[in-house]
């Protein structure tokens, strides 16, 4: 499993329009509206790490409305459910 955290930038005036196009793209996850530099950010988890490139410069670059990406790729998740779940079976 590849992941990723893509940072995206649109126009002003398409950032609806770009998420709604963004989520549609196979490997995207989940997209979120935010606050900051970026517009959205892009939750995209692909098989193996070369499908990101279809996903990330083949994809979201290219809808209309978005001007940049800063992708930051995933080398590990942490999770509460996951230390839990370990907890739970007796996993020290």
């Amino acid at each position: 499993m590849a992941d990723a955290v893509v940072l995206i930038t649109t126009e002003s005036n398409k950032v609806s329009e770009a998420a709604q196009t963004i989520v549609e793209i196979p490997g995207v996850r989940d997209v979120y509206s935010v606050a900051g530099e970026a517009d959205l950010v892009a939750i995209v988890s692909t098989v193996d790490f070369d499908d990101l490139t279809e996903v990330i410069p083949g994809g979201i670059a290219k809808v209309d409305g978005v001007v940049g990406t800063q992708t930051l790729m995933a080398f590990r998740q942490y999770s509460k459910q996951d230390e839990a779940a370990a907890f739970d079976l007796g996993v020290d």
